[in-house]
């Protein structure tokens, strides 16, 4: 026979009295915390903290692909020695972009947040390396115009940077240059949503590339994931509208493909994280 009397002094008064103390600890423990406390404690475990390095890894990766796009074009620049009708502003302004957001994830301006630096800065130095070919192989008063928006975008990189370091408050440089790179990469959207709006008016995805478009949405989506995991709104806002634009761009991919024959090839202008 169980011990009965064993049970029942179990849940006598001073067991019971126990367990809403143990309950009553608990609930105010958590209610210290608030809203915003408990998200820093949930970014704060091991599994969030992996989830966050899988997904920033992996736009990293898919970002690899959007920067090697434009590669076919280069080639054609090279091997006839002109840059034809092809303009150079895309890279110019991608730059840019990389650049601030280099800038944003650099533990100067925002902390946990080296995979934004990694990714922009190999986007850095392919844009660098595409401008570079273009001023070679373009007219004489091309590469005066490009050398010139070159050093102007090298300067207002360095404005940034000396500007955001005389803030001696890190929340202050960090709200600075995080709206500068949402910004940036938010108005980087004109391109795709420029496509999308030939796709519809034309029902070709002639200039809408597959592979493209889904490169686009895959990282967009991963740095998204990551700045939800990392608690940076500067991050998932903007890569949040990507993920949205690669989905509207896939799904008019898929209702358009049978209209057109190949999509074409020429790189399109995408944000990078």
């Amino acid at each position: 026979m169980p011990n009965l009397r064993g049970i029942v002094g179990f849940f006598s008064k001073s067991g019971l009295e126990c367990l809403l103390e143990i309950k009553n600890n608990f609930l105010n423990f958590i209610g210290s915390f608030g809203c915003e406390g408990l998200m820093i404690a949930f970014a704060s475990y091991p599994i969030v903290l992996l989830c966050r390095d899988a997904a920033g890894i992996s736009g990293n990766i898919f970002a690899l692909g959007l920067f090697v796009s434009p590669i076919p074009t280069f080639r054609r620049i090279i091997r006839n020695c002109s840059t034809e009708q092809f303009s150079g502003l895309p890279y110019i302004y991608a730059l840019l972009n990389c650049l601030i957001c280099v800038w944003y994830g650099t533990p100067f301006i925002s902390a946990n947040n080296i995979l934004v630096l990694t990714v922009n800065s190999i986007g850095g130095v392919f844009q660098l390396v595409y401008i570079t070919i273009f001023i070679i192989y373009t007219e004489k008063e091309q590469k005066v115009r490009m050398f010139s928006l070159l050093l102007a975008v090298l300067g207002i990189y360095a404005i940034i940077v000396v500007g955001s370091l005389q803030f001696a408050d890190f929340l202050t440089r960090h709200v600075i240059v995080g709206t500068l790179s949402v910004v940036s990469l938010i108005s980087m959207f004109a391109s795709p949503l420029f496509i999308i709006n030939l796709v519809i008016r034309t029902k070709s995805v002639e200039f809408m590339p597959f592979y493209l478009s889904l490169s686009t949405f895959l990282m967009s989506s991963c740095f998204f994931l990551y700045g939800i995991f990392n608690n940076d709104e500067f991050v998932y806002v903007p890569n949040g509208i990507g993920t949205v634009l690669g989905i509207a761009q896939l799904v008019l991919y898929f209702c358009y493909k049978h209209s057109t024959g190949e999509g074409s090839t020429e790189p399109l202008i995408v944000p990078y994280a």
